[in-house]
C-alpha cells in the first residue's frame, strides 16, 4: 500500500514537470495566437477571403460568380476586393465586376470605372454605363454625355441616358435634350431613331426636374411623328418639373387619340395646375 501511493505521487510530480517544461517552452501568448486569430475571423472576413481567392481562378465563369457575391455583400472591403475584375480578361467578368465595386463610394468607384468607358466590348461600356449611374457620381456627367451623343450602339446609349437620370445633375440637360429635340440645339450631330434611347432621354430630364429641359420635352410631346411610348413619356416629365409654359401642349395631348398619353397628360396638367 505504501508503495503504491508512492508511485502514485511520483506519477503526479512527472506531470507537473511536464507542465512546467511545457509552459517555458511556449509560452500561453503564443501557443494560443493560432487558434486566436482563427477563431477571431468573422463569417464576413472569412468569405471575403474564400471570394478573393476564387478570381484567381483559371474558369471565367466562377470568377465571375466570385465577383457577383462581393457586390452582394454591400460593403466596401469587398468591392475592394473586386477592383481586380475591372481589367479581367473576360468581358463578362469585367462588366459583373462594374457594379460590384460600386460600395467604396461614388467618387472612387466611378474613378475606378471611368476607363471603361472606352472598352472595346458593348457589353462592358453598357454595364459600366448603369453602374456610374448607380454610383451617383457626378464626376461620370461628362464621360455619359459623350457616351450618349457619340457611341455607336443603341444599347450603351440607352444606358448612358437612363445613368444621367439616376445621377440628376443639371449639366446632364443639354445632352439630353440634345437627343430628345436635336432641332433645339447643336449638341445631338445626327438624329436619334431608337426608341429606348428617346424615351430614356424624355425620362431622365424629368428625374432632373430643370426648367431647362422643357422645351425639349414639349418639343417631343408635340412631335406627332415620335412614337407614342417617347410622347407619354415626355407628358410625364413635364408633370414632374412642373413649369406652367408646357400646359399648352399637355392640354393638346390631352386630346389624343391615345388614351395612354391623353391620360398621363391630364395627371400632368393636375399637377401644374390643379
Amino acid at each position: 500500500m505504501h508503495n503504491l501511493t508512492r508511485m502514485r505521487y511520483e506519477y503526479s510530480f512527472r506531470l507537473l514537470i511536464a507542465a512546467v517544461l511545457l509552459f517555458l517552452c511556449f509560452p500561453a501568448n503564443s501557443v494560443g495566437s493560432t487558434s486566436i486569430q482563427t477563431g477571431s475571423q468573422t463569417p464576413f472576413q472569412a468569405e471575403l477571403e474564400a471570394q478573393r481567392q476564387r478570381l484567381s481562378a483559371s474558369d471565367p465563369e466562377e470568377r465571375r460568380d466570385a465577383l457577383m457575391r462581393l457586390g452582394s455583400m454591400r460593403r466596401a472591403e469587398a468591392s475592394r476586393a473586386a477592383l481586380p475584375g475591372l481589367s479581367d480578361a473576360s468581358p463578362l467578368v469585367r462588366a459583373v465586376a462594374a457594379k460590384a465595386i460600386l460600395s467604396i463610394g461614388p467618387d472612387e468607384s466611378a474613378a475606378a470605372l471611368l476607363p471603361l468607358a472606352s472598352d472595346k466590348d458593348e457589353f462592358v461600356r453598357r454595364e459600366v454605363a448603369y453602374a456610374l449611374g448607380l454610383s451617383k457620381s457626378r464626376n461620370a456627367i461628362d464621360t455619359l454625355s459623350k457616351l450618349l451623343l457619340n457611341d455607336k450602339e443603341d444599347g450603351v446609349r440607352a444606358a448612358a441616358a437612363v445613368a444621367l437620370g439616376d445621377i440628376g445633375d443639371e449639366r446632364a440637360v443639354v445632352a439630353l435634350a440634345g437627343v430628345l429635340a436635336p432641332q433645339l440645339g447643336q449638341a445631338q450631330k445626327k438624329k436619334e431613331k431608337n426608341v429606348f434611347v428617346l424615351r430614356s432621354a424624355a425620362k431622365s430630364l424629368g428625374q432632373i426636374k430643370s426648367r431647362a429641359g422643357v422645351p425639349a420635352l414639349v418639343s417631343a410631346l408635340s412631335n406627332e411623328k415620335l412614337e407614342e411610348d417617347v410622347r407619354r413619356e415626355a407628358a410625364y416629365s413635364l408633370g414632374l418639373i412642373g413649369d406652367v409654359s408646357a400646359v399648352p401642349a399637355l392640354r393638346a395631348a390631352a386630346n389624343s387619340g391615345d388614351p395612354y398619353l391623353s391620360q398621363v397628360s391630364v395627371q400632368s396638367l393636375k399637377k401644374i395646375a390643379p
